[in-house]
């Protein structure tokens, strides 16, 4: 049925996960607890979810990580009312063995995180596949083509070999949440860890689910029975690897009978397509016209054996289409040469390996392989119609605490000719890599500030700053920062605590303290670390954050061990949203005409997005539509040209701004 005459229809329910977005014709997430037959029009992360609960998940946990975030947040909105456990943890390693712990007691569970957690969490993840589970147990990764919101792109399918654990991996939200249910099933059966993999263009894609029964009940509460298997001392370990590939054995026998796989189709021709590809494959056959048989794969490791050679029986050539990695085609490859099966196969010599899927790039490689005319080219003129696209530098939003403190530490080191290093990391202060601040030098990978700083301080003379939010602190730079400490590396850690995890958004930090959790302060456990110079600034009192830094840098120079400094104020985002629940909303600041000099502080220097320069002019000028009323930048005007709305009592706003 059509997609849009479907959506019309007043049994197909419309959920999303709340957002400042506000849509006002759709039901949340929360409403569908209610809801058992019936059509509904899901995110991936959504249908996801709502898949764990169908298969009856009694605990979920994850670390927050675009693509993966709405996962738990689905659950954590319907949490009370199941009964289930849900929590965020503290970092992806933590979060895996609360809910392993579960699945060895007989609970069902679920993990969740971006590809890039799955290293941190890759210690436990091994280590499950050789003691197994009582009960099923799902890893979500949720990998990320084309690195939209990461820093690589890499393959998870491969931790499935690497560890011995079977993968599934879906081609949209419908089949995501039917999938799930199966795979929570499979790993029960089994008694074994399964991977289900999705990728951003699923995770975040909208389609039409079919909903089914709700337990009326689930196991929230285990018993751990006392095995030897679980305590993985060499010689235990030994025994359980005779026992990982018997259950191997039967994992292979297992997905010959996945009802996800099938072929579809005829012809002398064979496209296998593992899940998303799936999806761009079928559309690609038919806009090209081409005869040929699809086997789509949701087991994409192992793949089934038998059913590969039953569909290659009697086929010319096999094209193997996937996104990243050669997965499906170095197993197709290996089986086809097992059985001295001898046919022409494509696969990322055709279709090349970097970036995720699409219909354009399918098309041109399957109309070259079969010399068929490519229905979608264009002329060049089609192309581009004379139009271009305004580039949108990203710039921190309006208000950030960010950009005060950015601006006030790149003064610093201009005015001081500070030969220095700025080691990154990951969030939204991220940003600052960008132009006019360049505080960014580095940025490898969650908590790798501090890290990469012990290293750059014991090589270089320079002075080193790491950057690190207070959610990414907690998460991986706790013990740099305990190294730096106890190894003498000296280098300037500023912690930007906004107290919110904003990049992935906006879920808690263990600094936010929501829901009734006391907030571990951050300080306190700097000071535990042993760390001796400890600073806590506001960003927006810019002479404070200007001495803090100073002091630290001749801190760190004299005394050769690591200072801190922890900036903190929330996330803007979450303030604003705070002050218009009080109907409460801010007068934009302005300019005063006749003092500006158009000296540029304010627009080039500071880049707040709501402040430019005059048509004609260097003056500069701010945009009410744009100005949230924060007023950080009155101080950063050298000639007090900047002025807060008149009537605004600084003191007021300043608590307002908090």
């Amino acid at each position: 049925m059509d997609l849009l005459k479907l959506l019309k229809k007043d049994e197909v329910y419309k959920a999303v996960v709340p957002s400042f977005l506000g849509y006002r014709y759709m039901y949340r997430f929360k409403d569908l607890i209610r809801i058992e037959k019936g059509k509904a029009f899901l995110l991936g992360n959504e249908a996801i979810a709502r898949g764990a609960i169908e298969g009856g998940i009694g605990v979920a946990s994850a670390y927050p990580g675009t693509p993966s975030s709405e996962i738990i947040e689905a659950l954590m909105t319907v949490s009370k009312d199941l009964g289930i456990y849900v929590e965020w943890s503290i970092n992806e390693k933590v979060a895996f063995e609360v809910a392993y712990a579960a699945a060895i007691t007989g609970v069902r569970s679920l993990v969740a995180m971006k590809h890039v957690g799955l290293n941190v969490a890759a210690d436990p993840l091994m280590s499950s596949a050789y003691t197994g589970v009582n009960e099923g147990f799902v890893i979500v990764s949720a990998d990320d083509p084309s690195m939209w919101s990461s820093q690589n792109e890499q393959d998870n399918r491969f931790y499935g070999m690497h560890a011995y654990i079977p993968v599934f991996e879906p081609y949209g939200p419908g089949e995501a949440k039917e999938l799930v249910k199966y795979s929570l099933e499979f790993s029960s059966r089994i008694k074994h860890p399964v991977i289900f993999r999705s990728t951003t263009r699923i995770s975040h894609t909208r389609g039409v689910v079919d909903l089914g029964p709700i337990p009326k009940s689930v196991k929230v509460k285990g018993g751990f029975g006392k095995e030897l298997r679980f305590a993985l001392v060499p010689a235990v370990s030994r025994k359980n690897k005779l026992a990982l590939l018997e259950r191997w054995r039967k994992i292979s026998e297992e997905v010959e009978h996945c009802p996800f796989n099938f072929l579809e189709g005829d012809g002398r021709h064979l496209i296998i397509a593992p899940g998303v590809a799936y999806s761009h494959v079928r559309e690609a056959v038919r806009l090209l016209g081409v005869k040929a048989r699809i086997l789509k794969l949701s087991s994409v490791y192992p793949v089934p054996e038998a059913m590969l050679l039953k569909a290659v029986g009697d086929v010319d050539d096999i094209v193997i289409i996937e996104e990243l990695d050669p997965i499906t085609e170095l197993q197709v490859r290996s089986i086809l040469h097992k059985k001295n099966i001898t046919i022409r196969v494509a696969g990322k010599d055709l279709v090349g390996y970097p970036y995720e899927l699409n219909i354009e790039r399918i098309v041109e490689a399957l109309s070259k392989f079969y010399n068929v005319p490519n229905p979608l080219l264009q002329t060049k003129a089609g192309d581009t119609a004379g139009i271009k696209v305004p580039a949108r530098p990203p710039t921190f939003c309006p208000g950030c605490p960010y950009r005060p403190l950015f601006f006030e530490i790149r003064r610093y080191i201009n005015r001081e000719k500070l030969p220095y290093i700025a080691s990154g990391d990951i969030g939204c202060y991220a940003l600052s890599l960008n132009e006019p601040y360049k505080l960014q030098d580095l940025i490898i990978e969650m908590g790798g500030s501090i890290g990469l700083a012990n290293g750059l301080s014991k090589v270089t003379d320079d002075v080193i700053f790491s950057f690190i939010g207070d959610s990414t602190f907690f998460h991986a730079g706790m013990p740099a920062l305990a190294n730096a400490v106890y190894n003498r590396s000296p280098q300037v850690v500023v912690i930007l605590d906004n107290q919110i995890v904003a990049m992935t958004g906006h879920q808690p930090s263990p600094s936010t303290g929501m829901e009734g959790k006391k907030a571990i302060v951050i300080e306190d456990v700097v000071k535990g670390l042993g760390v001796e110079f400890i600073r806590v600034v506001d960003p927006f009192e810019i002479d404070d954050v200007r001495r803090s830094i100073s002091e630290a840098v001749k801190y760190v120079r004299e005394k050769k061990m690591p200072a801190v400094i922890i900036a903190r104020r929330r996330c803007a985002l979450v303030i604003l949203r705070d002050l218009r629940r009080r109907g409460i909303m801010l007068e934009p600041c302005y300019i005063d005409q006749e003092k500006c000099i158009g000296c540029g502080t304010c627009y080039n220097w500071f880049a707040c997005p709501a402040i430019s320069k005059v048509d004609g002019s260097n003056k500069a000028v701010i945009d009410p539509s744009l100005c949230v009323g924060c007023g950080s930048c009155v101080s950063i005007c050298p000639v007090n040209a900047i002025k807060l709305p008149k009537g605004t009592e600084p003191h007021k706003l300043k608590e307002l701004w908090r």
